[in-house]
C-alpha cells in the first residue's frame, strides 16, 4: 500500500490576532497611578506665600491659620544675646510688625526679602521659621587678591 501525497498542501493555518485592548488599557491605568502619585503628592507638598497686602485683603479667610508671609525686610532689631528679633516685613503696600526668637542667618538683614511661617496673634505675627531670600549670582574669585577681598569684607 501505498501513501498517497496530497497534491495541494494544507493551507497555512492562520494566527490568531491579540486583541490589543487590555494591554493599551494597562499601560494607561499605569501612567495615569504615576501621574496622580507625582503630582498628588507635589500639591501637597507646595506652600505658598502671601504678601502683606494680599493678607490685608483675605484677612477674614487667613485670620488664625498658620500661614507664610513673604516681603522685604524694615525697620530690624535684634538682640544676639535673647536670639529675640522683631523686624517688619512689608511689600510697599502694607506692612506687618514679626516677632521671632532663634538664630537668625547672616543673609538676614535690611532691605532684604524674608518668607516667615507662622501666624498672626493680634496685629503681630508671630514667626517658628525665617527663611532669607539670597542673590542668585555667585562669582568665583579668580584671583588670591579677590578672595583675601572677599573673606575680609565677611570678616
Amino acid at each position: 500500500m501505498s501513501q498517497s501525497t496530497p497534491q495541494n498542501p494544507l493551507p497555512r493555518a492562520r494566527q490568531r490576532r491579540r486583541n490589543p485592548l487590555p494591554v493599551v488599557l494597562g499601560v494607561t491605568a499605569l501612567v495615569g497611578l504615576t501621574a496622580f502619585i507625582a503630582f498628588g503628592n507635589l500639591n501637597k507638598s507646595l506652600e505658598y506665600f502671601v504678601t502683606p497686602t494680599e493678607y490685608s485683603q483675605q484677612k477674614a479667610e487667613l485670620e488664625g491659620r498658620p500661614i507664610r508671609i513673604g516681603g522685604l525686610v524694615r525697620a530690624v532689631d535684634y538682640n544676639p544675646q535673647t536670639l529675640d528679633l522683631k523686624f517688619v516685613v512689608s511689600d510697599g503696600g502694607a506692612s506687618f510688625p514679626v516677632q521671632y526668637s532663634g538664630a537668625v542667618s547672616d543673609l538676614f538683614k535690611e532691605n532684604q526679602g524674608v518668607v516667615v511661617r507662622g501666624e498672626f496673634q493680634g496685629n503681630t505675627f508671630h514667626a517658628q521659621e525665617l527663611i532669607v531670600k539670597h542673590s542668585e549670582e555667585y562669582n568665583v574669585p579668580k584671583t588670591q587678591t579677590e578672595l583675601k577681598d572677599m573673606l575680609q569684607q565677611t570678616q
